[in-house]
């Protein structure tokens, strides 16, 4: 709001001067306002599916059937992030099961509407990073303001108007919150082990980067290749010699320690003169 607020005065001070590069807000927008929105349903059912129902399914399926395994990766992700926030395992309570099935039926109930899917955005974890608030009560409430207020234009065109340069700025504190609650999942990894290493530096780079690889109409998105490329990072980097993984050698090296014989003699000789000593002691 104070980012909006400074771009509003450096507008109207613009605008007064004639001067484009102080034109920072376009208001114009209010003028061309949208007062009733445009339910994208009630076009969906007038069936009008192009090359017909079944190409349409199909396409969406191509889609989206893979985008849904990146999204089961990154609930668990963001789980993990609000439980080391918030001091509670979330996968154990409520549980992985019921907090899939939330996002599940929300996905339903969004795409009959044709709302976007839903998941646990990594924007939403940062807010509850940034201001400590993660009251469930809070948060449901929030979301019915949001999907009432959606439907008046003034609000909606606001939302339309912020500028880049003021977005930019919310999002370099969001992100960086969200960045930084990622890395409180690996405190207590040891990168001092080149295996954990490469792993974590392969994620990082995939993810914040933003690597994408494009097969036609499909696109896996960064989030998928971090995900991917980590997996096969990790894999490959658990084989030790002769194709054993590193759990695998540890144990064969243990186990001769494990198994090294027990004289109970000498046990007993050795208690016996601990007992002599403490009485000659008293």
């Amino acid at each position: 709001m104070a980012g909006y607020a400074l771009a509003a005065i450096l507008t109207g001070i613009g605008t007064a001067a004639d001067a484009d590069a102080l034109k920072i807000i376009d208001f114009s927008k209010f003028k061309d306002m949208q007062w009733l929105p445009e339910f994208t349903f009630i076009q969906a059912f007038k069936g009008d599916y192009g090359d017909g129902v079944g190409a349409y399914i199909g396409t969406i399926a191509v889609a989206y059937v893979p985008v849904a395994f990146v999204v089961f990766a990154e609930h668990i992700a963001d789980h993990k992030n609000l439980s080391s926030i918030i001091g509670s395992d979330l996968l154990r309570d409520p549980g992985l099961s019921n907090t899939l099935l939330g996002d599940g039926v929300g996905s339903m109930v969004g795409a009959f509407f044709g709302g976007c899917p839903n998941t646990t955005y990594g924007e939403s974890v940062g807010c509850i990073a940034i201001t400590g608030n993660a009251s469930v009560v809070t948060i449901l409430t929030t979301a019915i303001i949001a999907m009432v207020i959606s439907f008046f234009g003034p609000f909606v065109t606001f939302l339309s108007t912020i500028p880049s340069c003021v977005m930019g700025g919310v999002c370099v504190a969001l992100y960086g919150f969200i960045a930084v609650s990622g890395l409180k999942m690996i405190q207590k990894v040891d990168l001092g082990d080149n295996k954990n290493l490469f792993v974590v530096s392969v994620i990082l780079i995939a993810g914040v980067g933003g690597m994408t690889l494009n097969f036609g109409k499909v696109t896996i998105t960064s989030v998928a290749c971090a995900l991917i490329l980590g997996i096969l990072v990790n894999l490959l980097c658990s084989i030790g010699k002769g194709g054993k993984t590193d759990a695998a050698a540890e144990s064969e090296v243990s186990a001769p320690e494990a198994a090294e014989p027990v004289n109970p003699v000498a046990e007993e000789t050795e208690a016996a003169v601990s007992q002599q000593a403490e009485t000659e002691e008293k």
